[in-house]
């Protein structure tokens, strides 16, 4: 597949090195030319130094044969001119949007992207794609990464370790035994840094970090199983009033269980627009950090505080403040990987970075054929993919056992109708069934090719 990619920030330099490592042809754009020089020194592409909605740089990055262009440059019109320029000039057949602004994505303007307009197939909005991931942290706040599957009946689960685990040096085969009603499976254990997808021997220590795909209903045993305490939340303290913060309000609002929430928003402005937008959620001005001001919003009473910010630092000291102040559960959005080693030294205990959430929405578009879903784990280490088997696929009418999957390869549920499984080396996966499945990033072309997903077949 040739694909171009406009922007080469942080979201589309991601983009290329998965696309880059599963062979296609990819081609950066970016006017910052050492951005560009960033992505050819370390990746497999090509790149052109230019401004992405120009004609001759589409058509010197290969656009007249294209089979996709991505536009994710920070600006939402320089990429609504891109897929326009790539649509009418180059007649390129899939154009992917990122777009920002709030107003570009009100439901009444959904006619702005039809192909007689402007002709855009996918618009991605970071900003909802991490307010929905807060959400998820919410209600989950055991976790510190989760996502949902299989229409919500499945979700994964990153559950920490810590000494007080009950089943800790004991092998996943021996937990299957002792919990052989728990549908939840282990998939995939972080240790020392490193991520692999475990074998039935292998054990559990402290310290590790596991991902769990578990049924919707089981839950809440899982996190017990692993030494976790569920609690309800009624209170939470929100810190930014953005386009992100905003949206995790009004989306608590709108529930029936009526958690209430406060939001402290530094800018004016913008803790006035937050205000006059929210019914009955109280706006704070001022900074997050400030101890006083924690208190006026009720930290210490607090189930939870969501720091999301756009400063990585002020996310992470508000955090750390409210813990102090007796909050139980911090969640901060970290846009750097490289802070996320300091969640554990500084107690945080789940976070949300924003650029995996985006390159997980933006993957799942690029999946062809039967790939639903893809959630990026970590630092592009893993990816989760929900794909529904075609009768042509090598896995229809197999048992799992049978199946030569690659080493970093795991299947974590199966829905047969409108059932969700834990599957076993005995269940055979039939077609339509739509499964769940682990794979390390140098695993996923093969994984594809299992599927029989590429675009020459559809």
């Amino acid at each position: 597949m040739k694909v171009i990619i406009c922007g080469a920030g942080q979201v589309g330099w991601q983009i290329a090195r998965h696309l880059s490592s599963e062979r296609n042809d990819v081609t950066v754009v970016d006017n910052n030319p050492d951005l560009v020089r960033r992505a050819t020194d370390t990746l497999d592409v090509q790149g052109i130094a230019g401004h992405a909605s120009y004609p001759d740089i589409l058509e010197r990055a290969g656009a007249r044969d294209a089979d996709m262009v991505i536009a994710a440059t920070h600006s939402d019109e320089v990429n609504m001119v891109t897929c326009q320029v790539a649509h009418s000039v180059f007649e390129v057949p899939r154009k992917i949007a990122r777009l920002r602004a709030q107003s570009y994505l009100t439901a009444i303007y959904s006619d702005l992207y039809r192909r007689e307009h402007l002709p855009i197939d996918v618009v991605i909005s970071p900003e909802r794609e991490v307010a929905e991931a807060a959400l998820r942290r919410l209600a989950a706040p055991a976790a510190f990464d989760t996502e949902l599957f299989l229409g919500g009946k499945a979700q994964l689960l990153g559950i920490q370790l810590d000494e007080e685990c009950p089943v800790l040096n004991t092998s996943l085969r021996q937990l299957t035994d002792l919990f052989s009603t728990l549908r939840t499976i282990v998939v995939g254990v972080r240790r020392k840094g490193k991520l692999f997808a475990p074998s039935p021997n292998d054990q559990l220590f402290a310290d590790d970090q596991i991902y769990v795909v578990a049924h919707f209903k089981d839950m809440t045993r899982t996190f017990e199983i692993f030494g976790k305490t569920v609690h309800t939340q009624e209170r939470v303290v929100i810190i930014g009033g953005g386009n992100i913060g905003l949206s995790v309000a009004k989306a608590l609002e709108g529930r029936a269980d009526r958690l209430r929430a406060r939001v402290i928003e530094k800018n004016r402005a913008c803790a006035e627009h937050a205000a006059d937008t929210l019914e009955r959620t109280i706006v704070l001005h001022g900074n997050g950090m400030d101890r006083d001001l924690l208190a006026e919003a009720g930290i210490e009473r607090a189930d939870a505080i969501l720091a999301v910010t756009d400063d990585d630092n002020t996310n992470l000291l508000a955090s750390v403040r409210a813990k102090q102040a007796g909050c139980p559960m911090a969640i901060a959005l970290i846009n750097d990987p490289t802070l996320l080693p300091l969640m554990d030294p500084l107690d945080i205990d789940a976070y949300i970075n924003p650029r995996a959430t985006t390159v997980s929405s933006i993957l799942r578009h690029i999946r062809h054929g039967r790939v639903r879903t893809v959630y990026s784990i970590g630092d592009a280490e893993a990816e989760v993919i929900e794909a529904q088997i075609l009768s042509p696929s090598s896995l229809a009418g197999r048992q799992i056992r049978d199946i030569s999957f690659p080493e970093g390869v795991l299947v974590g549920a199966i829905m047969k109708g409108d059932d969700v499984i834990k599957p076993t080396g005995d269940t055979r996966i039939d077609e339509g069934d739509v499964i769940v499945v682990f794979a390390l990033t140098e695993d996923v072309p093969e994984v594809e090719q299992l599927f029989q997903v590429s675009i020459d077949f559809f």
